[in-house]
């Protein structure tokens, strides 16, 4: 038995930003194990998707502790994404795991995130602007029923036929239909739901896939602890820096799925990264403080000088 020292540290930072966000897992830890470490496609997906089954749930464990987990809105979104999960495994397997099919799927599932990541960039603009925030307390958020199961549905038969992007699909999808809900109780309600989800995925791909033993005990070792980190700190830290942070993952497991290359990857993530640093310090303008300072301080330094100057090193 090997364990990949190289997957492990790959699994650390991608389960570190599932721990954060609830999305981008699949979408992330699939194409590392395909383009970085040469796995073959059905073995990365299915070992990708045993490894979710035990990391998930210590995300999902820190969640329910802090108390940001809607119950309630699990209960209905598992309803329909666990039986969608394996007729979507079904659907795939009578489609003879036809590529075109699957890369289809994953091309519309792209194009659906960045469309969700841009709504949700924007949405967070407009509320900053209007001085808004998502926080309605968890279990004040009432479920609602039939738009909740369907999101459960389109997720389940998402994850059932390309065995990715569940997580990110059904946040945006969470975050229009309860517009109130918290960036930390999102996470929260998306981690616990998609334990079973994902339990169900695994078996499908149990059945028809093939499962790298070394591989998914490389990526459990480094993506446990990583998640557990991540949802410590999502469940405590402000909405303002998750949700951002949320965004960031969607839009890169979209450009993922339309086909972006991994280089061309990661070098849009840099520039949109070194622009959202360039925003931030026009808007912010922390240099502004420092004058600000120095126009209070005299005041100050009068108040605390005695008449007549500081005194000499020597003086009484």
């Amino acid at each position: 038995m090997h364990i990949d020292p190289y997957i492990v540290l790959g699994s650390a930072i991608i389960g570190l930003l599932v721990g954060m966000t609830g999305a981008g897992g699949g979408a992330l830890m699939t194409p590392m194990l395909i383009l970085l470490f040469g796995v073959t496609p059905a073995a990365a997906i299915s070992s990708d998707l045993v490894a979710a089954v035990v990391m998930r749930p210590f995300g999902a464990a820190v969640h329910l502790r802090a108390g940001t987990v809607n119950l309630r809105l699990v209960r209905w979104m598992v309803l329909g994404s666990v039986p969608a999960a394996l007729l979507g495994a079904y659907l795939l397997h009578a489609l003879g795991n036809s590529k075109s099919a699957q890369q289809h799927i994953e091309t519309l599932l792209g194009v659906a995130l960045l469309v969700g990541a841009a709504a949700m960039a924007l949405r967070f603009v407009l509320d900053r602007r209007a001085g808004s925030k998502r926080a309605g307390f968890v279990h004040a958020i009432e479920p609602r029923p039939l738009a909740t199961i369907a999101i459960g549905i389109v997720g389940g038969l998402i994850v059932g036929m390309t065995s990715v992007g569940s997580g990110s699909l059904m946040i945006v999808l969470l975050l229009f239909v309860y517009p109130t809900i918290g960036a930390n109780q999102l996470v929260g309600t998306d981690l616990t739901q998609a334990v079973p989800l994902t339990l169900a995925a695994a078996l499908g791909a149990l059945i028809f896939g093939h499962v790298v033993v070394d591989v998914t005990l490389s990526l459990i070792i480094g993506s446990v602890p990583a998640v557990l980190v991540g949802s410590m700190l999502s469940s405590t830290v402000p909405d303002r820096y998750i949700r951002p942070a949320i965004a960031f993952v969607i839009f890169a497991s979209g450009l993922k799925y339309v086909g972006v290359g991994t280089t061309a990857l990661g070098w849009t993530l840099c520039a949109v990264l070194l622009a959202a640093a360039a925003v931030w310090l026009a808007s912010v303008q922390p240099w502004r403080n420092g004058v600000r300072a120095q126009a209070v301080s005299p005041h100050r330094a009068e108040a605390d000088v005695p008449v007549g100057g500081p005194p000499w090193p020597g003086d009484p």
